[in-house]
C-alpha cells in the first residue's frame, strides 16, 4: 500500500521513518466501541503478511482476539488508526477519538 501524505506527516512529527503498510492487518473487531485505541507494529514475520497488530480498550491474549482484514476496512470500521499505519516496525500508539495521541517506537 502506498504512504499517504498524512501518514508522512504523522511519521515527520514524531521523527520516524515511513514503512509502507502491508494490504493485511490484524484488528479485534469485538473491541471497536471501546477506548483508547491501541497500534502495534511487529516487526513482519518471515512469510508473513501482517505487521499490524490494533485494538480498542482492554487487550486479550484470547484465541480470535484479531481477526486478519484488509487494511482498507479500516476506512469503515476504524478510520481513526489510518494515519498511522505507515509508522515503522517497531512503533506502537496511543490515540482516543477525543485527540489524544502518543506514538513511541520500543
Amino acid at each position: 500500500m502506498p504512504i499517504t501524505p498524512l501518514q508522512q506527516q504523522l511519521c515527520d512529527k514524531y521523527g520516524l521513518p515511513a514503512q509502507a503498510p502491508e494490504p493485511m492487518i490484524a484488528l479485534a473487531t469485538g473491541t471497536l466501541a471501546q477506548e483508547p485505541i491501541y497500534g502495534t507494529r511487529i516487526t513482519l514475520p518471515e512469510n508473513g503478511t501482517i505487521s499490524w497488530f490494533i485494538h480498542c480498550g482492554e487487550h486479550s491474549d484470547a484465541s480470535g482476539f484479531y481477526q486478519p482484514l484488509h487494511a482498507s476496512h479500516l476506512q469503515e470500521l476504524l478510520p481513526q488508526a489510518i494515519n498511522y499505519l505507515a509508522l515503522p516496525s517497531g512503533a506502537k500508539f496511543i490515540i482516543d477519538r477525543a485527540g489524544y495521541e502518543d506514538v513511541w517506537v520500543e
